[in-house]
């Protein structure tokens, strides 16, 4: 399998106190997308940053000595993730991977053993036209509501307003798509997708109930509760270190 890793990485750090793009705060001594570049090395073939206007400078200085090899294109205005992530809709087209993972930028405490199993279930379920692990959240900041036979039907969010349940099932940032999927599907929504209620943003959630009406997606729970943390806060920032600080 080829596979092309999408890292959307237009955030700014203010909430953590850093003062340039979310990507490059350092966590545990190495800036957000350093630790992607690590992990995914060995799992991906390519990567594709998608940076803001204002921070693409910094975050191309930075690949420049990380990871020369990274190609890094612009979001030009914050709209939200569905449209960060078909800013690499070029890349993708012109070197046609089997795959597309997308990750977001904080996720930075993804294990070997989820991402392999990413892997495996690809492999595994040729149909799957998406695959994604989830995480067991009380309260949820995202859930995905199920029907009987366990398909998705429906994403709640509760930074767009909805009522949550008092347990969910969260994503945990990391996403496969088939390419058939990312050219031809997320296309297709792309064109159909509303702003959310409250942010008036494009997210790239809600493709997934939309997808799993018309392909097969697959899930499968993370290894370990911890490594869905996304670095939001100075309060995430611990929990993440001591976290990596324990990780084989």
């Amino acid at each position: 399998m080829t596979r092309l890793l999408v890292i959307p990485a237009a955030g700014r750090g203010s909430r953590l106190g850093w003062h340039g793009p979310k990507a490059l705060c350092p966590v545990s001594g190495r800036p957000m997308l350093g630790h992607l570049l690590r992990r995914y090395a060995d799992i991906v073939d390519r990567m594709v940053v998608v940076a803001a206007p204002d921070g693409i400078d910094a975050i191309r200085t930075y690949l420049a000595t990380a990871a020369p090899q990274v190609h890094c294109v612009v979001q030009p205005a914050p709209t939200g993730m569905l449209p960060a992530i078909l800013c690499a809709r070029s890349a993708v087209e012109d070197w046609r991977p089997d795959e597309v993972w997308v990750t977001w930028c904080d996720q930075i405490a993804m294990s070997a053993v989820t991402v392999d199993r990413l892997a495996v279930e690809m492999a595994r379920e040729p149909a799957a036209a998406l695959a994604f692990p989830t995480v067991s959240q009380s309260p949820p900041y995202i859930h995905f509501a199920r029907d009987d036979r366990g398909t998705i039907v429906r994403v709640l969010q509760r930074r767009e307003g909805d009522d949550m349940p008092p347990d969910g099932e969260s994503d945990a940032g990391l996403f496969a798509l088939r390419l058939d999927a990312f050219l031809g599907r997320l296309v297709d929504y792309d064109r159909e997708a509303p702003a959310g209620s409250e942010t008036r943003e494009r997210n790239f959630l809600p493709f997934i109930p939309w997808l799993a009406a018309r392909a097969l997606v697959r899930t499968f729970p993370v290894a370990f509760q911890e490594e869905a943390v996304g670095v939001n806060t100075p309060d995430d920032v611990r929990a993440v270190e001591a976290y990596l600080s324990g990780r084989v």
